[in-house]
């Protein structure tokens, strides 16, 4: 869930149309400037690693393309980019002989592929509500059934409460305005899912204003989760 919302983020700044300037991300940095963070980043540096990953988010964005016409899922590839791009940060070397752009680009499109690997492996799988056979009424009978658990939907409910615990650690870096359009805009702690022009009638402001407090808001928790996300080597 946590990935999901900030790639709604991610989606809406990109736009996939190849057209950046209204990009809030920073523009990827010129040659020195990235020479110069490369090597703050290879002696320890965090700020400087957490400066280039946010310097190339758009590089997810232009590689997603190349999939994106032939998948229905691409905030899932969104996704599985950034975590590939942080690793890509993570694990860069001089060593490589490459430029960081290029291995990034490699580690994003491994991690997509890797995802594409494991889905079709996970395709063969059997669902926990697929039918194994019939009882004597000639009702189907599913694996939830078997199991005779109190809830069926208890599988869910564990999913959304790791989410829910993962959220919260993230979203305590947010103002209380800007955790309120969050919660409302997703439909979170509670509340029902609103869009922007109903958050902004509820509280009395345009908008507009809501658009950008709700970006602003994506923004930080995209960058909390590039800091507390590191792949060693």
């Amino acid at each position: 869930m946590f990935l999901s919302i900030l790639t709604t983020l991610i989606k809406s700044m990109f736009c996939f149309t190849g057209s950046y300037s209204n990009n809030i991300f920073p523009d990827p940095l010129d040659k020195e400037e990235e020479k110069l963070l490369i090597e703050k980043h290879l002696n320890g540096d965090k700020d400087a690693r957490n400066k280039l990953i946010e310097h190339n988010l758009r590089l997810v964005a232009h590689i997603v393309k190349k999939y994106e016409a032939s998948r229905n899922d691409t905030d899932d590839l969104i996704s599985i980019g950034i975590i590939g791009l942080i690793k890509g940060i993570d694990t860069y070397s001089h060593k490589h002989g490459t430029k960081l752009t290029t291995y990034a680009a490699r580690c994003i499109d491994n991690e997509i592929l890797m995802y594409f690997r494991n889905d079709k492996k996970n395709s063969k799988n059997i669902s926990i509500d697929e039918s194994i056979g019939f009882d004597k009424d000639g009702n189907e009978i599913t694996f939830m059934e078997i199991l005779k658990t109190p809830k069926p939907d208890f599988a869910e409910d564990i999913h959304i409460k790791n989410n829910i615990e993962l959220l919260g650690k993230y979203l305590n870096i947010l103002s209380d305005r800007e955790k309120n359009i969050i919660y409302k805009r997703y439909g979170l702690n509670g509340y029902d899912e609103l869009t922007q022009k109903e958050i902004a009638k509820e509280m009395g402001i345009s908008r507009s204003y809501v658009s950008r407090i709700e970006k602003r808001a994506l923004t930080k928790l995209l960058r909390e989760f590039i800091r507390n996300n590191q792949y060693t080597k």
